[in-house]
């Protein structure tokens, strides 16, 4: 998964939590980037027909653009669940943070065959609290890893 990977993905979710186009501040927050870097990628997923941004209001993905980061969040749920069920990697959400650009697809889909992925993935992904519903870990050890980045 590449970097416009992760934008798209990080789009898509910031349009489902806001139930409309993703404002660039929310992503470069989500993203960890500045709003200047946030602009310059959009920018860049614009001219691939991923994404249309309108000053003022946000951005928002094209169906190409959903399409690809559907499948970026499905590659990302694969992760974090091979390493939070499979592996019990205890900060699995760092890890899978760090592994995220380095996986290809050849790997997602050996992963995916060992942590026997739902059907509704990556519907099974829940926004608000940035994890997928079938992690077999503790609500509350999410959180603590949740608090621990803030």
């Amino acid at each position: 998964m590449n970097t416009a990977d992760q934008y798209v993905k990080a789009i898509y979710l910031l349009q489902e939590m806001e139930n409309g186009p993703a404002s660039t501040g929310a992503l470069a927050e989500r993203l960890g980037v500045s709003p200047a870097s946030a602009n310059e990628m959009i920018g860049k997923l614009e001219s691939r027909g991923l994404a249309e941004h309108e000053k003022y209001k946000g951005v928002t993905l094209t169906d190409d653009g959903i399409v690809r980061a559907r499948d970026a969040l499905q590659t990302y749920c694969i992760i974090e669940r091979f390493l939070a069920n499979v592996l019990s990697v205890d900060e699995f959400r760092a890890e899978a943070r760090e592994l995220e650009p380095v996986i290809d697809d050849l790997v997602a889909e050996r992963l995916d065959t060992i942590i026997d992925r739902n059907e509704k993935c990556p519907d099974c992904f829940d926004p608000e609290t940035d994890a997928c519903c079938h992690l077999e870990v503790a609500a509350e050890s999410v959180e603590t890893e949740e608090q621990r980045a803030d």
